[in-house]
């Protein structure tokens, strides 16, 4: 079943993800290749409907890192984004996410100036990327989206009136003038009026 031309998420949106996960060359346990988590940060909405909700898992991938080193040599990190999954498909993406430390180069310029050794010895800073950090991804294609047609309310019956045993009676006695009671349901905005 084909979507109408409104229900078509073009490639290039826009969409906002977090890191699930910290990431840092401290250690020196990232890899190139590896994959990480980051998850949707905001609801991709089409027509007032949500197609990719909030905290969708995607998946990233690790292309370069570069740990710090002597001579002032700072860390470094860099990835991209990869896929969305979202109600049962995987949709592609596109996108990068980078951090570089603080390079030493300040500090070996000053130690080679009064002890040359020195600088062998002075290292830059590790890269560094938080959990939550925020990143930015892009449809990598168009996605089509076929939405459910609303339910129709289910009908609502007349509640059937039975006439008490009592009113079928002839009377015997004159009867006394009703009175008009109010009795209140569950609903509060439902309201009906009994005569006792």
């Amino acid at each position: 079943m084909a979507s109408p031309a409104g229900n078509v998420l073009r490639a290039g949106t826009q969409i906002a993800l977090r890191t699930s996960e910290a990431l840092t060359t401290e250690g020196k346990k990232l890899r190139v290749g590896q994959r990480v988590q980051l998850e949707v940060a905001e609801a991709v909405m089409l027509n007032g409907q949500t197609v990719i909700p909030l905290g969708s898992p995607v998946t990233g991938e690790i292309t370069d890192v570069r740990n710090k080193g002597m001579w002032g040599k700072s860390g470094r990190i860099n990835g991209r984004i990869l896929y969305v999954r979202a109600n049962g498909n995987q949709i592609r993406l596109t996108g990068t996410f980078d951090d570089k430390g603080v390079t030493g180069t300040a500090g070996v310029v000053a130690a080679i100036a009064f002890v040359p050794v020195a600088g062998f010895f002075t290292t830059g800073t590790s890269a560094k990327i938080p959990l939550g950090a925020s990143v930015t991804a892009f449809l990598d294609e168009d996605i089509s989206v076929a939405f459910a047609a609303p339910a129709a309310p289910p009908p609502v019956a007349a509640p059937a009136l039975a006439a008490p045993a009592a009113a079928l009676a002839a009377p015997t006695a004159p009867a006394a003038p009703a009175q008009a009671t109010r009795t209140s349901l569950v609903d509060p905005s439902l309201e009906i009026t009994a005569t006792n």
